[in-house]
């Protein structure tokens, strides 16, 4: 009967029992009744109840101390008005009430015509049949007040029953008639919920729930109950976040808020509602309004120079760590040994590595200076290039008939002073000079360095001696 009695396994003595049982009929209406003959009751067990100018039959939904809080919630009081049950029913009663049962359908689509045969603005949802089957209760919705005095004749007089009319809200027709919602349960309404409280947009908005009609409306076409249900708990997890009435102003831009994470205490922004959304928490959120109101732009949304100082010193103490481990020499230094000196090279390596071959006897120097691939005759060897005088111009080969290269000054003045050694010669002192040298001698020129090139030898010399 999607009731639970969790304090059925509590052992409650029975003078203690509470003596109140909840009753529930047809489209969830409970009511309750006092067991007075204290009956052994199950809970399903159809009992046959006393209500005005007759009798009715229902199950038994709840019993015990539970009965007692229900009642205390529902604010009825337990006294003298309270009916009793007068027995458990039987066959028979069953068979009668089934009877009654048979007839509703029929006389819902009767009075359903007749409605609107008298031009009334009203619908009627179910019909009620009393188990003793005097008295059928009629249960209408109407957006107005309906004045169904002429409807009551009509259907009396169609029936011959006693008919009761009552108007029921949208929500109170969805339980009557029941159903299954969207979350693969039986309707709330049609099975525990009994106080159908209002249900505001506001309650979807508290819980970013988008506003689509289709999707928040229930089987009744009102808001969901169950919308009510978690709007204590976001109501206080929303006290943390800050209100953002106006965009926050940064070097990038104004950003505007674009989603709110109650639970992750996390908010999205974007710049210029461009589809690249920012998160960032709520602290970060209250840091950048006081700023703002100071009249100071962030740099970015996410920039914070606080952490960003702490990451830095976080970063360049990881950079230190990993160089000591780096540079860090754990394994001990070898100790070099001492060369020995006053040896050669030979006897030093010989030395150190004993298992090295000894070296081979040195070659005559006639074998070391003779030719290892002699040229064939006639061919003349080449001359080796020296790397040093690389630079310097080479000697034309004879055979290749070119001119030779221009002789370097030292050389031209060598060549120039050669046979001025032979033609020139110093004039001996005669008898009767003075040591002065003759007209017609050439005087002797001085040793250095001559100021201009020499003369062009234009022949002999007709004064100097040796020449006739």
């Amino acid at each position: 009967m999607n009731v639970f009695d969790w304090l059925s396994h509590m052992g409650i003595p029975e003078v203690d029992n509470f003596d109140i049982v909840e009753i529930k009929f047809k489209g969830g209406r409970k009511e309750y009744y006092r067991n007075v003959d204290f009956l052994a009751l199950n809970t399903g067990d159809p009992v046959v109840v006393d209500v005005p100018n007759g009798h009715h039959i229902g199950y038994v939904s709840l019993q015990g101390e539970l009965v007692r809080l229900q009642m205390q919630k529902r604010k009825i009081r337990d006294d003298d008005e309270i009916l009793r049950i007068y027995r458990v029913a039987n066959q028979k009663d069953m068979e009668k009430w089934g009877e009654a049962q048979n007839r509703e359908i029929p006389t819902l689509y009767r009075c359903r015509q007749i409605v609107d045969e008298f031009g009334l603005k009203m619908k009627m949802s179910d019909i009620e049949y009393q188990a003793d089957n005097s008295k059928a209760t009629f249960y209408y919705s109407a957006d107005d007040r309906v004045d169904f005095r002429e409807l009551i004749k009509a259907l009396a007089g169609e029936f011959r029953i006693r008919v009761e009319m009552r108007q029921i809200s949208l929500r109170q027709e969805a339980g009557r008639l029941g159903g299954i919602g969207v979350c693969g349960r039986e309707l709330c309404c049609s099975t525990w919920l009994v106080d159908f409280k209002n249900v505001s947009t506001s309650a979807a908005r508290y819980q970013n729930l988008s506003l689509n009609p289709g999707k928040l409306s229930g089987q009744c076409g009102r808001l969901k109950c169950c919308l009510n249900y978690e709007l204590d708990t976001y109501m206080d997890a929303i006290k943390d976040i800050p209100a953002v009435e106006r965009p926050l102003q940064t070097e990038s831009g104004p950003a505007k808020l674009q989603k709110t994470d109650i639970f992750r205490k996390l908010m999205w922004f974007s710049y210029n509602n461009d589809n690249d959304w920012h998160s960032i928490t709520c602290e970060r959120v209250k840091e950048i309004q006081a700023l703002n109101e100071k009249g100071i732009k962030v740099f970015t949304l996410t920039y914070n120079e606080a952490s960003e100082i702490e990451d830095l010193a976080a970063k360049s103490t990881r950079e230190l760590e990993l160089l000591d481990k780096k540079f860090a020499n754990t394994s001990p230094k070898r100790k070099k040994k001492p060369r020995p000196q006053n040896r050669t090279a030979g006897e030093n390596r010989n030395q150190q590595n004993p298992n090295r071959p000894a070296p081979k006897p040195a070659q005559s120097e006639a074998k070391q200076n003779a030719p290892q691939n002699p040229k064939p005759a006639g061919e003349q060897p080449k001359k080796r290039r020296n790397n040093k005088n690389r630079n310097k111009p080479r000697n034309p080969d004879a055979n290749t008939g070119q001119t030779p290269a221009a002789p370097q000054p030292q050389q031209a003045k060598a060549q120039n002073q050669a046979p001025k050694r032979q033609n020139v010669q110093k004039a001996k002192p005669t008898e009767g000079n003075t040591g002065n040298a003759n007209a017609g001698d050439a005087a002797p020129k001085p040793q250095g360095k001559k100021r201009f090139p020499p003369r062009k030898n234009q022949g002999p010399n007709p004064n100097k001696p040796g020449n006739e």
